[in-house]
This record gives structure tokens, C-alpha cells and sequence, in this order.
């Protein structure tokens, strides 16, 4: 099945100005054996992606804002037509950048927000100050009129502050919420017996679920967390209405669980294309394969894009097409990605007839 990407999230550096405790690619202020490519390698990637497709470009880290060329890469991608956006994690952000980020056509921005207070967020982000940042960033993006949304990623550190940030995130005027749930890849790996439990989960997933069905000022929605779908299909089923889900002008679309190398992929500051900015598994390098190449063509992609091969619960699920299971997690706790999604205690209808 041949289809073009919605959303890219790249990796333009791992160098970051904080150290949290959950981060992915273990981003650090100099970061060692992982170099930023050069300018004209950038566009060179860009020319690579808008000749196949004109999906949205996250530029990412890291944090983006540190490599000087930020604004010439998001022009330069702006001017390719594909819609430009920026991931940062707001600490940075001055009235000149908010005026640099304009100028440069990227349309929206998002920050990271994973607590209400400064305790609760600068102990997630190793640095104290780090909250106060963000929140001054969001008042940055504010008052120049910039669209941008707040990721905020849970563990058992701070799931009971999920309604706070929430409340939150409304407060600073942002177009959406996005309520991430940790994958244990990175710096992560150390804090395993911090994630949510498989209880936990569900109980979290059943409250965004009541939640977004009465929100009307923001666009909220779950991430990483791929068997809330099933959470909505069943529920709607037992309240006889169709959940009507809002969606942002960039989504990839609500309807859907793990989309992981099917609607969207990461390339990591190395040129390696992962399935998602979760998933440590490259299915190529840009650097020597065209980015056609590698989406239509890598095995990996073509794994993930056929449920027939899925094992365990999820191979057997009835909500395999909506759901599919966190496949990076399937890949960092089981050690194959083709196995069941090891946070949802959902028996599938065909185990329980076996049984």
C-alpha cells in the first residue's frame, strides 16, 4: 500500500538547554557523536521530501531553536510548500523570535508543559526555571498571535496533575492539548518503574474520553495512547451516538490509533527515518536512499502497515484497524514491535469465546 506521509517530525539537533528526565533521543546542552547537519544538507532533505509529498514538517530536537539556522530551514521548507511548524520547549522564546518564527511561515508551535507549578514541571524538566520559561513562552506566542499547542507527557511522577495541566493549557490560550503518555525509549529507559499502569491507563483514557466529549474551547487528544480509539468505539456504542471528534487545520486526522510509519515518521539528526519519534528502529537513511524510497519500500513500514502480522492480543483484537497497539512500546518492552501492546488490559472477543 503506497500512500505519501501526513507528518514528519525532524530532528534538526540533539543539543538542548534542559535534561529531562523522559527524553527520547537523551538531548543534552553538547551532545556527543550526533553532530547537526550542515544548512545545505537541510535543504537538500527538503528538496528530497516536497519532490514526493507535502506533508507537515515539525521541526524538532532537541531543541530547535539552538541551531542559528532554525528560521532558514522553516523559510526554505515554507517556500518548498510544505507547511513548516516548530516543537520547542518554550524557555527560549523571545518577542524577537515570535517575529523571526512569522517571517519564516512556520504556522504553528507547540511547548511542553508536564505540570502546573514549577515543582512538579522543573522536576521533570531537570531545571529549575524551566516552568516559568514555558509559561512565558506562551505568553510570547500570545501576544504575537501565534497558534500553538501544549504536549504534556505523564508518568506516576505526575499523572495526578493530568486535570491541572489540562486546565492549564486552556488558561495560556493554546489551540489544542495533546495528553502524552510515556514510551520508554532514551533517557526514559531509566525511569521504567514510573509508567502508568495498565489500570491507571484505562482509568486516564476513560477521563479524556468524558473530558473531550464536553470540551468546546480547545482540541484535546490523547497521543501514544492508540486504544483510546477503542475506548471511544466502545463507549459511543454503549451511549448509542456518534462521537463527533474536533480536529486541528495540521491533524493527521482523529480516528486512528498508533500511526507510527503509516501516517507519520521521525528523521533523527543522523538522517536515519523512524517510524515515529518513539521508535529506535531505522527503516533507512536519507542520506543514501531517497525519502520515497524508504516510506514506500522499507520492510519495516510495510510490517507496521499490515495488521495481519500483528501478534498476541493485538493480532487477534477486533480493534486492530482503529487501535493497533503502541508499536513502540511493544518494541521497547517485548523487543519485537509486531507483538501486543503491553499497557492495554483489553482481552480481545475472540480469546475470551477460546476461553
Amino acid at each position: 500500500m503506497e500512500f505519501a506521509p501526513k507528518w514528519i517530525a525532524w530532528e534538526i539537533t540533539r543539543r538542548c538547554n534542559l535534561k529531562c528526565i523522559h527524553c527520547r533521543s537523551s538531548s543534552e546542552v553538547e551532545v556527543k557523536g550526533h553532530p547537526d547537519f550542515s544548512t545545505e544538507e537541510a535543504f537538500r532533505i527538503l528538496d528530497d521530501i516536497s519532490a514526493y509529498a507535502k506533508p507537515v514538517v515539525v521541526l524538532s530536537g532537541g531543541e530547535p531553536l539552538l541551531r542559528k539556522d532554525v528560521f532558514d530551514i522553516a523559510k526554505y521548507g515554507t517556500e518548498k510548500g510544505l507547511r513548516m511548524c516548530l516543537a520547542t520547549n518554550g524557555t527560549l522564546v523571545t518577542d524577537d523570535l515570535c517575529r523571526r518564527i512569522k517571517e519564516s511561515g512556520i504556522r504553528i508551535v507547540s511547548l511542553s508543559l508536564d505540570g502546573s507549578t514549577d515543582d512538579v514541571h522543573d522536576n521533570f524538566r531537570n531545571e529549575k526555571g524551566a516552568f516559568k520559561g514555558t509559561v512565558s513562552g506562551a505568553e510570547f506566542f500570545r501576544k504575537h498571535g501565534i497558534e500553538f499547542i501544549i504536549n504534556s507527557s505523564f508518568t506516576k511522577r505526575n499523572q495526578k496533575e493530568i486535570p491541572k495541566v489540562y486546565k492549564l493549557a486552556k488558561e495560556l490560550g493554546a489551540t489544542a492539548w495533546y495528553m502524552f503518555m510515556i514510551v520508554p525509549t532514551g533517557r526514559a529507559e531509566d525511569i521504567m518503574n514510573e509508567l502508568i499502569s495498565k489500570q491507571d491507563y484505562e482509568d486516564i483514557l476513560n477521563w479524556h474520553y468524558r473530558m473531550e466529549k464536553n470540551e468546546r474551547d480547545i482540541l484535546v487528544r490523547p497521543t501514544c495512547a492508540p486504544h483510546y480509539y477503542r475506548i471511544v468505539l466502545q463507549k459511543s456504542k454503549e451511549e448509542g451516538e456518534k462521537f463527533e471528534r474536533r480536529t486541528l487545520k495540521f491533524s493527521t486526522g482523529g480516528s486512528k490509533g498508533c500511526i507510527a510509519g503509516q501516517l507519520i515518521c521521525l528523521i533523527n539528526v543522523d538522517g536515519d527515518v523512524l517510524p515515529c519519534s518513539y521508535f529506535p528502529k531505522a527503516a533507512g537513511n536519507i542520506g543514501n536512499q531517497s525519502f520515497k524510497d524508504i516510506w514506500e519500500n522499507s520492510e519495516l513500514f510495510k510490517d507496521l502497515r499490515d495488521f495481519k502480522k500483528y501478534r498476541g492480543r493485538c493480532g487477534s483484537c477486533e480493534f486492530v484497524a482503529v487501535c493497533g497497539g503502541c508499536r513502540a512500546r511493544a518494541y521497547a518492552i517485548a523487543g519485537d514491535y509486531l507483538e501486543e501492546e503491553p499497557f492495554c488490559g483489553y482481552v480481545p472477543m475472540k480469546l475470551r469465546t477460546k476461553n
